[in-house]
């Protein structure tokens, strides 16, 4: 009896034992696969974190360069307001001190003006009870010329203020007509040039501004004309004709200590290094050409402006000033 017992103690205990282990080793299968799955689920949150992370610093780095690039563009933009400045500062004065020599020489040409017609009322012959007509001399007649070319010069110069194109260039058309050479000349052509740019016939402008620097080519007018002329081309994206005026500007030797001088080279540059911008494959803004609104009272006057080429100095005039 107590030795059967014992067999079947024998024979429980072992598969106890067995049941028991068999029981931890399902366990410890569930347990691995519980922490696997745990560690899978961090891993997929750590990988979804990172791109997270890659993505605002890309978004961040955007950023910057696109605030690096507005302010390289605002400083470039200052650096041009501030040449402009300068070269309007300096245009004021040269045109200040212009008119204060102009005033000098009017005052002293009508004082030989009043002496030579004191001597000739003096001299007068009389013939038959009547005083015979005596004609001025070249310095009387030059004289009044050139009174007279400045004031219509001044008054065309109001009328371009006012909006009135049409008279400002008929004006200024007459000046030139009336001068041909000379500073009032140069500057009347500069000014047609400037009424046509108001009025939208740009072509025009640019055969005005392009024939006055060929007739006056060390005058005061040369330098602004070929800058004006290089911005026009700039304007319709004519890349390679605004480079050629901003060269001349540079190569032209009375350019050199003016305000455009250096405002070429400022632009010369930029467009040269975005040209080498661009043959490296990096993305360039494309160029926009400009498109012009005619004010109102410009557009009243664009269709009676006259045509260009009367008002361009014949090639008579550029060999006399080229002499």
């Amino acid at each position: 009896m107590f030795a059967m017992k014992n067999r079947n103690l024998n024979i429980i205990v072992p598969l106890l034992m067995g049941l028991a282990l068999t029981g931890c080793s399902q366990m410890t299968v569930l347990r691995t696969q519980e922490m696997k799955a745990v560690g899978a689920e961090v891993q997929t949150s750590l990988d979804s974190a990172v791109q997270n992370l890659s993505a605002q610093n890309d978004s961040l780095r955007a950023e910057l360069d696109s605030a690096k690039s507005r302010l390289d563009a605002a400083s470039l933009a200052q650096k041009r307001m501030q040449a402009e400045i300068t070269m309007l500062s300096r245009r004021v004065s040269d045109e200040s001190e212009r008119n204060d020599s102009r005033q000098e020489e009017i005052i002293y040409r009508l004082d030989m003006l009043l002496g030579k017609s004191d001597k000739i009322l003096a001299k007068k012959v009389v013939v038959s009870g009547a005083p015979a007509p005596v004609s001025m001399d070249s310095l009387e007649r030059e004289a009044e010329k050139l009174v007279e070319a400045e004031a219509m010069f001044n008054t065309a110069r109001s009328d371009y203020h006012r909006g009135e194109f049409k008279l400002a260039y008929n004006g200024f058309k007459q000046v030139y007509e009336q001068m041909k050479q000379g500073e009032l000349a140069e500057n009347s052509l500069y000014w047609m040039a400037l009424c046509l740019i108001d009025v939208n016939q740009v072509d025009k402008a640019k055969k005005v501004f392009a024939r006055m620097s060929e007739a006056f080519p060390d005058g005061q007018k040369t330098c602004p004309a070929l800058f004006k002329l290089s911005a026009l081309y700039g304007d319709e994206c004519d890349i390679d004709m605004q480079k050629q005026y901003l060269q001349k500007i540079l190569s032209t030797k009375s350019c050199e200590k003016t305000a455009e001088f250096e405002q070429a080279a400022e632009m010369l540059q930029e467009i040269l290094e975005k040209e080498d911008r661009k043959a490296a494959g990096e993305p360039v803004d494309a160029c926009v050409p400009v498109v012009r609104e005619v004010p109102p009272t410009a557009a009243t006057n664009a269709a009676v402006v006259p045509a260009a080429d009367k008002a361009e100095p014949p090639a008579s005039a550029t060999a006399e000033q080229t002499r």
